[in-house]
């Protein structure tokens, strides 16, 4: 039904348009011409006709002039004197008067400088002969010319007045044809304008609607989006709302209502109806956060909690901005979230991580049993075992020495896998201080820890320069040595041991290997060696715990060194890789990060 009103307000409103400028038009076109034509026609007229009345005066004062002049020669009474002095007077302020009027034109302003000097030699004539007044000489050939002369005067001064009269005439003729030639002109003019007028409100009523149709399109699009904020608002457990500061009016979403257990819109929105849902201990720190909002910009997050009607406490996250409408009201944009499960989820993972110390603190004194109270009844077995050895051999069947020898295997071995567990603890609980270490000299110190093997089986041991880095210094120390005594337990019978080191730096992107790395560069070292080697598919479990690949009455070990490496790397936040071939050789590859 609104949409129906719409487009009915919108037709009305396109009808009222097209009438409003087209009577506008013709009334602004008729008024505009009826207009122009009479400006124009009454300027024409006026202006001619000043200049034609000025010409009269200035012929008319010196007609006066001359004819007091005349009269002052027959009866010497200076009265007429100051007749045609005052004449020239009238004759000046005409002249102004002209000047104003013919303007820019060219013909005028010569022909009225004409007249002005003929005006000049005219009063100057009358000067002259007025000499000839005052000594009684007036019979004179002189005079007689003068006075002639004033004749010619006069007479050229009614002709340059007429010349101005003429062409003044002539202008006004041709202003008037000209007028005549627009009126002709102005019917065809009107009617284009017209013509370009209503094409132009063709093309705005073209564009209205267009754009009416984007409104429409935009508004079916905003109602998909309101639909879809609502939706998410309910999956996302928050709700909007929009308070009027100046008009201390509140607007809430149907999802707010529905954070406090309530049906939408079911009460006034604001801020009193609010409050009588958060929690009693939390209502002061509210209110006092509320009259924050008014005058900060950007209001941090907000966290309450709020009873429902049923009893059940949720907690709440608010969070809100001010902004200024156009019209310069002040507004506070706010949202708020049901964090309840958030809270619930924090709590449990609280009390996860209490259980969690309560276990590593067990562990630890596990570790602690391990490396010491384990230690001391092995070492009494150990020395016991040797006295035996010592004392009470000779005594042994062949059978009894066989079973002295497994004690003492067994013994050894539990020695290792204690000693192993202990350095694997450390591990996994690393001193966290890195210092910038030279990795040449922390190789070396782990060849020297191993020199007796080495030189037994007379491994040859070489190395490209190492750089500094930042490290864990015992630890990386400790892997170097477990890295080489891997290499040499692991050698080929009969087979000289060559272990190399090699090491570049890399970029991440350029190493499939590191495909996924969050550092850009690494440091890339390899121990490459030529001992017996590794099934590859073995290759993703040689660093697990206990993890063995043969025998151990053919190979010593605990299965733990391989691991503490991978736990050393670990720490370092790098990358430790392996790659074997049967009786070919192994490489382990190491990455830290620059």
């Amino acid at each position: 039904m609104k949409r129906n009103n719409l487009f009915k307000s919108t037709s009305f409103l396109r009808v009222v348009l097209l009438l409003s400028l087209f009577v506008i038009l013709l009334i602004g076109g008729f008024t505009y011409r009826h207009i122009s034509n009479l400006t124009n026609s009454e300027e024409i007229v006026v202006k001619t006709y000043n200049v034609n009345l000025e010409l009269e005066h200035i012929v008319s004062y010196l007609r006066d002039a001359e004819s007091a002049h005349r009269n002052y020669i027959v009866t010497k009474d200076r009265f007429y004197v100051n007749t045609y002095l005052n004449a020239k007077e009238k004759v000046n302020r005409a002249f102004l008067k002209l000047e104003d009027l013919v303007g820019l034109n060219s013909n005028q302003q010569k022909n009225l400088t004409v007249l002005n000097k003929l005006t000049d030699s005219l009063y100057n004539n009358f000067s002259k002969t007025n000499a000839f007044v005052t000594d009684n000489t007036t019979n004179t050939e002189t005079f007689k010319t003068l006075f002639f002369e004033e004749k010619i005067i006069m007479d050229s001064i009614r002709r340059q007045s007429n010349a101005m009269f003429d062409l003044e005439n002539k202008l006004l003729n041709e202003k008037q044809n000209e007028y005549q030639s627009d009126l002709r002109f102005t019917p065809l003019f009107f009617y284009l304008v017209l013509l370009a007028t209503l094409v132009l409100i063709i093309m705005a009523y073209n564009k209205i609607s267009n754009d009416l149709k984007k409104i429409k399109a935009k508004n079916d699009q905003l109602l998909i989006f309101e639909e879809s904020t609502n939706q998410s608002e309910i999956i996302g457990k928050h709700g909007n709302w929009v308070w009027h500061i100046d008009s201390n009016k509140f607007i809430y979403s149907d999802n707010l209502y529905r954070l406090l257990g309530e049906e939408p819109q079911s009460f006034e929105a604001n801020f009193d109806n609010f409050l009588k849902f958060v929690h009693p201990e939390d209502v002061d720190k509210l209110a006092e956060d509320l009259d924050n909002m008014i005058d900060a910009e950007e209001l941090p997050f907000v966290n309450y909690r709020i009873v429902q009607k049923n009893g059940s406490i949720k907690h709440l996250k608010a969070y809100a901005k001010s902004f200024y409408s156009a019209d310069g009201q002040k507004r506070l944009l706010g949202n708020t979230s049901d964090i309840t499960d958030e809270i619930e989820s924090f709590l449990e993972l609280e009390e996860r991580n209490l259980e969690l110390e309560r276990n590593n603190k067990e562990l630890s004194a596990f570790n602690y049993a391990a490396s010491h109270d384990l230690q001391e009844p092995l070492r009494k077995i150990q020395t016991f075992i040797s006295r035996l050895e010592e004392k009470e051999s000779d005594k042994f069947s062949d059978p009894g020495h066989q079973y002295l020898d497994r004690i003492k295997s067994a013994s050894a071995r539990m020695r290792l896998l204690i000693d192993d567990l202990l350095q694997f603890s450390r591990t996994n609980k690393p001193d966290k201080e890195f210092v910038s270490a030279d990795l040449n000299e922390l190789f070396e110190n782990a060849k020297q820890d191993i020199v007796e093997i080495i030189l037994e089986k007379k491994a040859q041991i070489t190395s490209d320069t190492l750089p500094r880095a930042k490290v864990i210094v015992f630890q990386m120390q400790q892997l170097f040595l477990n890295l080489l005594s891997n290499s040499l337990k692991y050698c080929k019978k009969e087979t000289v041991p060559i272990i190399e080191i090699n090491y570049s730096k890399v970029k991440a992107n350029d190493d499939p290997l590191l495909s996924k790395a969050p550092k850009s560069f690494y440091h890339k070292i390899t121990f490459s060696d030529n001992g017996i080697g590794f099934d590859q598919k073995y290759a993703g479990k040689i660093f697990d715990l206990f993890n063995r690949l043969h025998n151990k009455q053919e190979y010593s070990g605990t299965g733990i060194g391989l691991s503490i490496c991978k736990k050393i790397i670990d720490n370092h936040q790098g990358f430790i890789f392996a790659k074997g071939e049967i009786n070919i050789g192994s490489v382990f590859t190491v990455y830290l990060p620059e």
